[in-house]
């Protein structure tokens, strides 16, 4: 690790190369599953290495992370990993492409890695070269890179854009970020705009800016505000309180912790995440509870009105706490009248109907249930519109490119950049797996690598593909028929059906008869096994078409 002030790389020093190569394997035009490589000559910087959650159409998928075909390709090349805060889209791919590539240095902050290492663990990789920095540290990698970090505020402590000083100019990342004034907890963290606005100074050639609110007018709120607002309402309330949120609020978990305080209430901290993320805060200097959390066995002997539960289950998950306390299946705790319940965060796209079921059971319990937008007990960890143009004024970058977004996260950004006194010269909306050229008079797509998704299923690492999604989705919504025949003695037809229609003893009949029709009229002609196979698929797929409308998945076999 080098420190401020370092030169940039010279570009004698390096493997000659006429432009940089930013290439986007995760989280361009998406939002999660976060990784970007950055390649000059042979040497190649990667920076964090992110996972997704599942769509709903994505069934029994645990978890998808990024394709890394190109690192392992180029694997001798990498110098080196930065990794910009701990949040899972950003860092929770990482087991599964560290197990695969060689050691490298990978640098954060102290909380980002504690996260990862504790992750590492649970996954045996306990050989992981971490190095940790802090905001102004410079590091080289190789001959053609130095990156230095610097603070932006988030929704986690720990949260770092950097500017990587290339061969051929400065690129300005600002990791994930809003430009909040005031995270609540005393610590007077506010990003670093200074020196932010002393890069745009010195020369900015490529901004890569989060692009997730580009279409959300004004400012995020601040934390400090949703602090004074949960304040309000836990002071008002006459029975036990149970909130949740997500594990890696940070900040707004140390807010809570200090109402509960002021309020008389001990806190108990329920879930496995919930519980995990403090630990690594407290580790780190991050969370600092007032008072000694309690457990569920310890509050017995207090009112409720002296109990705060923070738990587990934002996004409606129904294993975690509040999915139990909601469906009355958790072991200890019991949800009843008087009580009240806050959920202080916002649905993730994708979850509302899960989080609906949740709301909707709380209610139907008779418990007072607290959440967005009817009440402002969330904001956002991304920034808004006039934040954005903040980082694109201070920093005047030539090249922009848009970033952690969808499609029209990006372009609203694009579209937020021209409007400015100083736009950028130009601006592309890249895809992962693009490679984007930058020079000092160059910034274009020059062709693509493989990029994409790897699904998580059990133990299964890509084992899960589009087609096996694919079938998944028929069996959900067409059910499954199983054509069994059996050609000896004497010719006949099993039907077994799952999900496709309720017992019909009529139309499984019909089945049998159409199925053992085809057999029976390619054995007459002496046809091949697997033409016999074939000709029982195509007639019993036409017929069940014609009689119920329904497609179900056929598997049809041949037993001689």
């Amino acid at each position: 690790m080098t420190r401020p002030n370092q030169p940039r790389p010279d570009v004698a020093d390096s493997v000659p190369a006429p432009t940089l190569e930013v290439i986007p394997l995760g989280g361009m035009g998406e939002i999660g599953k976060n990784i970007t490589v950055f390649r000059y000559g042979d040497e190649i910087v990667v920076v964090d290495g992110g996972l997704a959650f599942p769509k709903a159409h994505q069934m029994g998928i645990d978890l998808i992370v990024p394709r890394i075909d190109y690192l392992l390709e180029h694997q001798d090349k990498i110098k080196g990993w930065i990794l910009t805060h701990g949040h899972e889209d950003h860092i929770g791919g990482l087991p599964y492409i560290f197990a695969r590539l060689p050691r490298v240095p990978v640098y954060g902050l102290p909380l980002t890695l504690a996260l990862v290492r504790e992750k590492m663990s649970e996954f045996g990789l306990n050989d992981i070269d971490l190095r940790e920095v802090t905001y102004g540290d410079e590091v080289r990698f190789g001959q053609s890179f130095v990156a230095e970090f610097f603070c932006m505020t988030h929704s986690i402590p720990d949260n770092a854009g950097y500017i990587l000083k290339t061969p051929v100019g400065d690129v300005l990342h600002t990791g994930d970020f809003k430009l909040d004034p005031d995270v609540g907890t005393g610590a007077g963290i506010v990003s670093d705009l200074e020196r932010v606005e002393r890069a745009g100074k010195e020369g900015v050639l490529l901004l890569i800016s989060d692009s997730t609110n580009a279409e959300r007018p004004g400012h995020t709120p601040s934390e400090s505000v949703i602090a004074e607002n949960l304040e309000e309402i836990i002071k008002g309330c006459r029975g036990r309180v149970f909130l949740t949120t997500f594990a890696s609020q940070v900040y707004r978990i140390q807010n809570i912790l200090d109402i509960a305080h002021r309020q008389g209430r001990r806190v108990v901290m329920e879930g496995r995440s919930m519980v995990k993320y403090a630990q690594a805060a407290q580790a780190t200097g991050h969370m600092n509870p007032p008072d000694p959390f309690l457990t569920s066995d310890e509050v017995g002997e207090l009112q409720d009105q002296q109990v705060l539960f923070v738990c587990t289950g934002s996004q409606g998950q129904p294993m975690a706490v509040l999915g139990r306390l909601a469906f009355g299946t958790h072991a200890k705790i019991a949800l009843r009248r008087g009580d009240t319940v806050i959920l202080s965060s916002n649905p993730i796209p994708g979850n509302e109907d899960a989080v609906n079921l949740i709301v909707n059971r709380l209610y139907e319990i008779g418990v007072d249930v607290i959440y967005p937008p009817t009440y402002r007990v969330h904001a956002s960890g991304h920034a808004s519109q006039e934040e954005l143009a903040t980082i694109l004024n201070l920093t005047r970058p030539k090249f922009f490119l848009p970033w952690h977004g969808e499609p029209r996260h990006q372009i609203n950004h694009a579209k937020l950049a021209q409007t400015l006194p100083r736009p950028p010269k130009r601006t592309l909306i890249a895809k992962n797996g693009d490679i984007v050229n930058l020079g000092p008079d160059e910034f274009r797509v020059s062709g693509t690598v493989a990029a994409g998704a790897v699904y998580v299923d059990g133990l299964g690492v890509g084992d899960v593909n589009d087609d096996v999604l694919l079938d998944r989705v028929n069996l959900s919504q067409e059910g499954l028929l199983i054509l069994t025949a059996v050609l000896h003695p004497t010719p006949h037809v099993e039907v077994v059906a799952r999900g496709f229609a309720r017992p019909n003893r009529d139309l499984e009949l019909q089945i049998r008869r159409v199925a053992l029709e085809a057999v029976e009229q390619g054995m007459r002609e002496k046809k091949r096994l697997e033409d016999v196979r074939d000709d029982m698929y195509g007639a019993v797929r036409r017929f069940t078409r014609k009689a119920t409308g329904r497609n179900p998945v056929l598997i049809p076999m041949i037993v001689d």
